[in-house]
C-alpha cells in the first residue's frame, strides 16, 4: 500500500512539474492531496500553519539577506578590480591566467552565496579578456562552469541555509564546514588546469608582461575591498561575535559601501539589486513552504518512516548508502534546481541518513557537493544555462567541457567520505 501511494504521490508530482507548474505550488498540491486521500488531518489547517511557520522563520532571514548582497556586488565594478589585482600573480604558474576563472570564483564565492551569480559575474569579466589574449575557449568555458560552482560550497552558500533549515542544524557551523572542502575542491580544478596546460603548452599564449614584485603587490590593492567584506562577513560569524542572519545583514551593508566607494551606487542600482533580490528569493520561499508542506504530509501519510524501515532492512553500509545517494542526486539534479532537490527530498532521506549514523553536518557538505554535480549536468544545469546565454554555445557542448571538473567533484566526495575531519574539524573548534 505504502508503495503504491509513494507511486502515485510522484507520479502526480512529476505530472505538475512537466506541465510547468510552478515548483512550489506543484509541492503544495501533491501534499493537499496526499493528506486529503489518504490522511485524516484537516489538510487547509495544516497547510496554512506550515506555511507561515515556514515563511516567518527567523532562521531563514539570512536568505534574502545575502541573496540582496550578491545582487550589490553583481552590479559593481568589484568583479573586474579582481581580475587587475589577480592577473600579475600568475604570469609563471602553468596555464597562467585560465587560473583567474578559478581564483576569481573562489574569491566571489566568498562574498555571494549563488553559484549562478559567481558564474556570470566571474565570466563577464574573463571570458571576453581570455579570449581576446588567444586563451582555448573549451579549457575556458569548462573551467568556469566548474568553478562557478563554488559559489555554492565556499561560505556564505543559499544551498547551505536551505538545507540547515529543513536539516535543523547550525548554519553557522556548515558555514566553517565549507571552508576547507571549498579550497580542497578550487585547488582540484587549478590542479587540472596546469596538467592541461603542461599536456597542452602549444595551446596557451606565451607570457607578454613580465612584472616585479612591487608591481605586483601595487596591483593587489584592488583585492583589498573584497577581502575586507569577506573579513566582515565571514569573520564575525566565525569569531562567534553575529549569527548567520546579523552577519548576512552586516554584508549587505558592506556591499552597499562597497558599491558606493566605487560610484557605481546609485538610485537605479539600488532598485534593480532589491527588485532582483525580492524576485529570487520569493521563488525560493514558495518554494520552501510547498516543500515544508510536502514533508508534513509525508510524515502524517507515514512515508518517510516506512522507507526508512526498508532501506534499513536492506542492510546497506553507510558507504553504499552515500554512494546510493550521491547517484539519486546526480540523476534528480538532471531535471530539478538545486534548491528545490533538497527541500524535497529532505523530508525523506533524513531520517534514513540519521539512522545510518553519519553527522548532518557532514552530509550537509555532501548534499552540496552533488547539488554542485547537477549545476553542469544538462538539461537542467544552472550554470550551462548562465553559459549558453554568455558564450551562444550548445549546451551540450559546454557540458562536454565541463565533464572534467564534474570528476573532480566525485574526487572531492570520496576525498571527504575517506577523510571525513576535512568537514568536521573546523566546527568542533568553532565558538558558539
Amino acid at each position: 500500500m505504502d508503495a503504491l501511494i509513494t507511486a502515485l504521490l510522484v507520479t502526480a508530482l512529476f505530472v505538475l512539474l512537466g506541465s510547468g507548474v510552478w515548483i512550489g505550488l506543484a509541492l503544495a498540491g501533491v501534499a493537499w492531496v496526499g493528506m486529503t486521500l489518504f490522511s485524516s488531518h484537516p489538510a487547509g489547517d495544516a497547510m496554512a500553519v506550515t506555511i507561515w511557520g515556514t515563511a516567518s522563520s527567523w532562521t531563514l532571514t539570512a536568505l534574502p539577506l545575502f541573496v540582496w548582497m550578491g545582487e550589490i556586488l553583481f552590479r559593481t565594478r568589484l568583479s573586474e578590480d579582481m581580475f587587475k589585482g589577480l592577473a600579475p600573480w600568475l604570469e609563471r604558474i602553468p596555464g597562467r591566467l585560465l587560473h583567474t576563472n578559478i581564483i576569481g570564483c573562489t574569491i566571489f564565492a566568498a562574498v555571494s552565496g549563488s553559484s549562478a551569480a559567481t558564474c556570470a559575474t566571474i565570466g563577464k569579466m574573463t571570458l571576453p579578456e581570455l579570449a581576446r589574449r588567444g586563451y582555448p575557449d573549451g579549457i575556458t568555458v569548462g573551467s568556469l562552469a566548474g568553478a562557478g560552482t563554488l559559489g555554492l560550497l565556499i561560505p556564505p552558500s543559499i544551498i547551505m541555509i536551505v538545507y540547515g533549515v529543513t536539516a535543523n542544524v547550525s548554519i553557522a557551523r556548515l558555514f566553517i564546514a565549507g571552508v576547507i572542502p571549498g579550497v580542497l575542491l578550487a585547488a582540484l580544478f587549478s590542479g587540472y588546469i596546469a596538467a592541461w596546460a603542461l599536456l597542452h603548452p602549444d595551446r596557451i599564449p606565451a607570457a607578454t608582461e613580465r612584472t616585479s614584485i612591487a608591481q605586483k603587490l601595487y596591483a593587489s590593492r584592488h583585492l583589498i575591498p573584497v577581502v575586507l567584506l569577506i573579513v566582515v562577513v565571514l569573520g564575525s560569524i566565525y569569531a562567534g561575535v553575529a549569527t548567520a542572519t546579523e552577519a548576512a545583514a552586516f554584508g549587505v551593508v558592506g556591499s552597499l559601501a562597497v558599491s558606493a566607494a566605487q560610484r557605481s551606487l546609485d538610485w537605479r542600482t539600488f532598485r534593480d539589486s532589491l527588485l532582483g533580490a525580492t524576485r529570487l528569493y520569493c521563488m525560493i520561499a514558495l518554494i520552501l513552504s510547498g516543500a515544508a508542506f510536502l514533508t508534513l504530509a509525508m510524515g502524517y501519510i507515514g512515508l518517510p518512516r516506512d522507507l526508512a524501515e526498508w532501506i534499513g532492512t536492506l542492510g546497506l553500509t553507510p558507504f553504499v548508502l552515500i554512494v546510493a545517494l550521491a547517484i539519486f542526486y546526480i540523476i534528480l539534479g538532471c531535471f530539478l534546481d538545486g534548491i528545490s532537490m533538497v527541500v524535497l527530498t529532505m523530508g525523506v532521506i533524513l531520517p534514513t541518513v540519521e539512522k545510518a549514523g553519519i553527522d548532518l553536518i557532514w552530509f550537509g557538505i555532501f548534499i552540496v557537493l552533488v547539488v554542485e554535480m547537477a549545476q553542469i549536468t544538462p538539461p537542467v544545469g544552472f550554470n550551462l544555462f548562465v553559459l549558453q546565454g554568455m558564450t551562444n554555445r550548445q549546451i551540450t557542448w559546454i557540458a562536454r567541457h565541463a565533464l572534467p571538473m564534474f570528476f573532480l567533484m566525485c574526487a572531492a566526495v570520496l576525498a571527504i567520505w575517506l577523510f571525513p575531519s576535512l568537514v568536521t574539524l573546523l566546527p568542533q573548534h568553532m565558538k558558539m
